[in-house]
This record gives structure tokens, C-alpha cells and sequence, in this order.
């Protein structure tokens, strides 16, 4: 079985009947929505709602049969899961490269636990070592946005689609891409900078959020849990 795929079906023994679940973005999360639509299609749970972070993770609950609703309408959600770019001791993440890192910051603040899965090639010694930092941000002024973001020890450029064109999220933003060549110095530092900047909606740091990490590998299943 695929890593992601083991990963998935370990997140899945946490899920009971009758809980309201975050739906997380990305191949991995993928997996998840088809197991508890498996699930729910033979009965053996019941009374699950899920809350998508993205419109693609809807269609694919949505085919499933999986009932929907808004974090307008919860609370606050029993669980998320979801994956990451790279984890690194301290769990600290990276998200965002399946481009829903907004959503998926909101809904995973609305939750009692977040639960991320990822294979073991996700596993950094420091964030951005591996891959960019993606970064949401507003389409006016999107150049300047990039020019500031180059201040930063990275290098940023906009996200483009094959044909050119600015990469749009679900909420109409555009992207930027940003690589640290050797990784990000001071995480909480850099998270801090991009919170302050006018027309930074969001960034791809996920910092002190995950409350277990599962991670998969050739060896089996290693379960990382944030310290209390």
C-alpha cells in the first residue's frame, strides 16, 4: 500500500460517529476522504459531518456522499486532518502547496485536535530546507508583494499555471512561491513579518497547530505527538 495511503487509514481510527471533521487538502488528505466515504457507505460510521478546506475536497466528499457543512455552522470541529510539505521536530509545519492554505489555517484553528499525515519524505531537520514557502496574497499590487517578500533572506516570484498565468486559490488570491537556500533561520521571526504586511493574506507557516503527527514509512507507522 502507498505511504500516504497508510498514513490515512491510521488518521481514520481516530474518527468516531457522530463527529464534525475538517477535511484537509492534497494527495494524502485524498485517501482520507475515500476511506470515511467508504466508511460511512457500509455503515460502520455514522452521523459524520466533514468541513473542506478547499472546493476540490468538497467535490470529492461530495461524491462521496459525505455531508458538508460551513465552520459558520460549528463550533468548533472534533477533528482535522490533513497533510503537510515538511514537519520538523518541533512539528512545526509547512502547508500549502496544494494551494488552500487559508482555508486550511482557518479551519485548523476551529479544532479540539489536528492531525496530519504524511510519508516519512516529509520530515525536515528545518522548515524550507526542502521546498518553497508558499505565501497568499492579494492580487493588487501582487509585484510589490513580490519585491517586498525578496527582502525576506528568499527568493519569491509568483506562482504561474503552465500558461503563464497567476495560480488563483479558491478565495481569488494569487500566489508566491519562496525558497530559502538554507532553510528558514528563525521561523516565529519570519511568521511574524508576513503578518504585519499589508496585502500578505496568508503564509504556509503552521506553527505550534499540529497535535500529532503520523508519519509513514518503509519501517511502518510513527505517531509524533506535539509536546503538552
Amino acid at each position: 500500500m502507498d505511504l500516504k495511503a497508510q498514513a490515512a487509514v491510521a488518521a481514520l481510527d481516530y474518527v468516531q460517529s457522530g463527529m464534525t471533521i475538517g477535511l484537509g487538502t492534497g494527495s494524502t488528505t485524498s485517501y482520507f476522504v475515500d476511506l470515511l466515504g467508504q466508511k460511512l457507505k457500509t455503515g460502520e460510521l455514522k452521523d459524520i459531518c466533514g468541513v473542506p478546506t478547499s472546493e476540490k475536497t468538497a467535490s470529492r466528499a461530495r461524491a462521496w456522499k459525505i455531508p458538508l457543512v460551513s465552520l459558520d455552522e460549528v463550533s468548533v470541529l472534533d477533528l482535522v486532518v490533513d497533510g503537510a510539505d515538511e514537519v520538523d521536530p518541533n512539528l512545526d509545519l509547512i502547508k500549502g502547496l496544494g494551494r488552500a492554505l487559508l482555508r486550511e489555517k482557518i479551519v485548523e484553528s476551529h479544532t479540539r485536535q489536528f492531525i496530519v499525515v504524511v510519508d516519512e519524505s516529509k520530515l525536515v531537520a528545518k522548515l524550507g530546507t526542502k521546498g518553497p514557502l508558499p505565501v497568499e496574497i492579494t492580487s493588487y499590487a501582487a509585484k510589490a508583494h513580490i519585491r517586498w517578500l525578496n527582502t525576506l533572506g528568499c527568493r519569491a516570484e509568483l506562482w504561474l499555471e503552465a500558461d503563464g498565468t497567476p495560480a488563483m486559490t479558491d478565495n481569488g488570491n494569487y500566489l508566491a512561491k519562496c525558497w530559502f537556500e538554507n532553510g528558514i533561520p528563525d521561523v516565529l521571526d519570519l511568521a511574524e513579518k508576513l503578518a504585519w504586511r499589508a496585502g500578505i493574506v496568508e503564509h504556509g507557516l503552521f506553527l505550534g497547530m499540529a497535535s500529532l503527527v503520523i508519519v509513514a514509512g518503509q519501517e511502518g507507522i510513527r505517531k509524533l505527538e506535539a509536546p503538552q
